[in-house]
């Protein structure tokens, strides 16, 4: 009986650190990405462009055209109601 529980506790470690390992490395893909992301607003903003407008146009370009309208609308709504229309 010894024998079953030392082989799941060895086969649970090997799971265990697979799992870390994958994350560890997903971790380091991701901060590589950010920076690379972050490279190419430095290179908008070099060239002129307003890096504002670009991370409010991705942000838009995630939502689909019903969301955008409604989200559109409703800002509209609230503009008008501080008197900035």
């Amino acid at each position: 009986m010894d024998e079953i529980t030392e082989t799941s506790q060895t086969v649970a470690a090997g799971q265990i650190r697979s799992i870390i390992e994958r994350i560890e490395r997903l971790e380091e893909e991701k901060k590589t990405i950010s920076d690379d992301i972050k490279d190419v607003y430095a290179e908008a903003k070099g060239t002129g462009f307003d890096t504002k407008a670009i991370r409010s146009i991705i942000s838009l370009r995630k939502k689909d055209q019903s969301e955008r309208q409604e989200e559109e609308s409703i800002l509209d709504l609230y503009k008008a109601a501080l008197g900035m229309v």
